[in-house]
């Protein structure tokens, strides 16, 4: 906590506001924005990449979370504050920390995949901040952050080889999503089954189950997506840079619209339980990766010269 203290010494206004901006980089939304800008406009390797990494991560996240159930700085103390407008996000468990896990997978992954050493060095330094960033508004120790380095670390390079050869040995890309699907599976079951102690944080609970289905349905998808992409629909990635914003406008909203629409209708139908968000990332990740996709020809073509 000594350092926790010394960084709630050093708060301004100003960068109360700069940190907050920071630590989103580490979110879901933006990670989810950026894998599908990537896979949909720069590189399918790329963005297939960043999704394992983000979603391999969520996966022992959450389980570390519900095996360690270690609260949060301003819980073990109550006479440490946090940046208020922190608080909203920082739910549940505090070891490790989803953030900086979120950001191996929105920053990481390209750094490691990217040739551009300029690029590579500012995104490693944005892995640096917004770690930085969640001791700083106090949500988090350094152990929480340290973990979470190591782990996105070793993901990062542990996974990199598979999606660098994904075009000259594609089988080695099945196994792995197939792996991936029995580990997500076993991670449902750990939730479901496993006897928690009566003081568990209930919000930490039903986060981890509703992230245990997403994570297996989402796993289904990719596999689905791969399979079906390389052998069929083969989309292209390439188009001129307003083209490109097009479809990346419309595609993200009618993405987005999907997975709110969605979110009511299978709640009611699956009792609102958590295999609903499960069903429901897995028609989006249809959408995003196959249904979409196949007007990325047309895109392709706009601007070009007969």
């Amino acid at each position: 906590m000594e350092l926790l203290y010394a960084l709630e010494s050093i708060r301004t206004p100003f960068l109360d506001k700069l940190m907050a901006l920071v630590t989103n980089l580490g979110g879901e939304t933006v990670f989810i924005a950026a894998a599908i800008i990537v896979f949909w406009c720069i590189s399918k390797k790329c963005g297939y990449y960043m999704m394992t990494v983000g979603f391999a991560g969520t996966i022992i996240n959450q389980f570390l979370k519900l095996w360690f159930r270690i609260p949060r700085p301003w819980v073990k103390d109550p006479n440490f504050s946090i940046v208020e407008s922190a608080r909203a996000e920082a739910t549940g468990y505090s070891f490790p920390s989803g953030h900086t896990q979120n950001a191996f997978a929105t920053l990481g992954a390209p750094a490691r995949y990217t040739k551009n050493t300029v690029l590579r060095i500012v995104l490693i330094l944005l892995i640096v901040l917004t770690a930085f960033s969640r001791m700083y508004v106090g949500v988090h120790t350094p152990l929480d952050v340290g973990v979470s380095l190591g782990i996105g670390l070793i993901l990062m390079f542990v996974l990199y080889p598979f999606f660098r050869d994904m075009d000259d040995k594609p089988k080695r890309i099945y196994i792995l999503f197939a792996v991936f699907i029995v580990l997500a599976g076993a991670f449902v079951a750990f939730v479901e089954l496993y006897s928690f102690p009566a003081d568990l944080d209930t919000g930490n609970y039903a986060s981890g189950l509703k992230n245990a289905y997403m994570i297996l349905f989402c796993a289904i998808g990719l596999l689905l997506v791969f399979h079906l992409d390389r052998k069929y629909i083969n989309f292209p990635t390439e188009a001129v840079w307003w083209a490109q914003i097009i479809k990346v406008a419309v595609g993200l909203g009618v993405t987005v619209g999907i997975k709110a629409a969605l979110k009511a209708p299978l709640l009611a139908l699956f009792g609102r339980h958590s295999i609903s968000h499960g069903v429901r990332y897995f028609i989006v990740i249809l959408f995003a990766g196959l249904i979409w996709p196949l007007t990325f020809k047309f895109f392709a073509k706009l601007g070009k010269k007969d």
